[in-house]
């Protein structure tokens, strides 16, 4: 049985992640500061990402790692997230071990569009710049020797009772009233990742793992669709008719004021205003043909316990 150790087990890739390598029936360790997200098949390991020694003792005879570490979004700066990933290489030493780490959009210009694994990385912000570094780093590991490095990229996450994705913090904010608040402009596609489809990803890249490169990139397509396609997949959803708006992105700026994380939110806005669209042959075919969940099926997956936690306060 093939073994796989999760670093950040409490985090949404994390979560997700370890329930697809379970169900694969993999032997899975997580490790996190605490055990707050208990998952059957998973045993946890108490451990701090700030100490190489806790990683280590939690990776172990591990045949694939995944680095589901993500410092709160207004602390990536000063050098601190290539500093976690450093943590990362250190503790997974010259193991020739699997890392699979999860990349995000950021490392692209806006005018790019058609993001495959080959376009050139040009980033637009310091945020984008600092994933584009850590990626570096993670390669140059690679290419030592150290280890195998596979990078899933994908869009924005949704799932069913995540806390502190779109759904949670903007657009089913005033459910109660009736309100959904879409993310987005109008006619302009946007890339989501269902999080049990990207987290079976991440185990069939495990998987396959022994096919591939020392160092390797794919795109996880996700579902690429406009908000009035999003509004209308949850309206369907819905018990009740719902008012359908746009979620006003000023009020991000203005809440950053105020608040370090939406300040460093807001200056992604770009994000929403232009179509990002990420694409891999390659991927869809180690994928195989009919994976993942339609749309419509995952946005009502994803709603439907906003909808039933109002009829339990009713």
């Amino acid at each position: 049985m093939s073994k796989v150790t999760i670093l950040g087990i409490n985090g949404h890739i994390g979560h997700h992640a370890a329930r697809a390598f379970v169900a694969a029936g993999w032997d899975v360790v997580g490790m996190g500061r605490s055990n707050r997200q208990p998952i059957a098949g998973v045993r946890f390991v108490k451990g701090d990402a700030d100490s190489v020694a806790d990683m280590q003792a939690a990776i172990g005879d591990a045949d694939v790692v995944v680095n589901a570490l993500n410092l709160p979004y207004d602390k990536w700066d000063k050098g601190r997230a290539e500093a976690q990933a450093a943590l990362v290489i250190e503790a997974m030493g010259k193991s020739s071990k699997t890392l699979l780490f999860p990349g995000n959009v950021y490392n692209y210009a806006a005018t790019d569009r058609v993001l495959t694994p080959d376009l050139e990385q040009r980033p637009q912000t310091p945020r984008g710049a600092i994933r584009k570094r850590m990626e570096a780093m993670f390669e140059a590991a690679a290419k030592r020797g150290d280890m195998q490095v596979i990078i899933l990229r994908a869009g924005d996450f949704y799932a069913p009772h995540n806390v502190g994705d779109w759904f949670d913090q903007g657009m089913m904010l005033d459910i109660a009233k009736g309100k959904v608040a879409l993310m987005g402009t109008p006619g302009v596609g946007h890339a989501w990742a269902y999080l049990p489809d990207l987290g079976q990803a991440f185990e069939k890249l495990g998987w396959h793992r022994k096919e591939l490169g020392a160092f390797e990139r794919f795109h996880f397509a996700g579902h690429f669709v406009t908000p009035e396609v999003l509004g209308a997949a949850i309206s369907k959803a819905a018990p009740v008719k719902l008012k359908v708006g746009y979620f006003p992105r000023v009020i991000l700026s203005a809440l950053g004021l105020f608040q370090p994380i939406m300040r460093e939110i807001a200056k992604m806005g770009y994000l929403w205003e232009y179509p990002l669209e990420l694409r891999d042959l390659r991927l869809d075919a180690l994928l195989g043909p009919n994976f993942g969940t339609p749309f419509d099926t995952a946005v009502a997956a994803t709603v439907t316990p906003f909808f039933d936690k109002l009829k339990r306060a009713a």
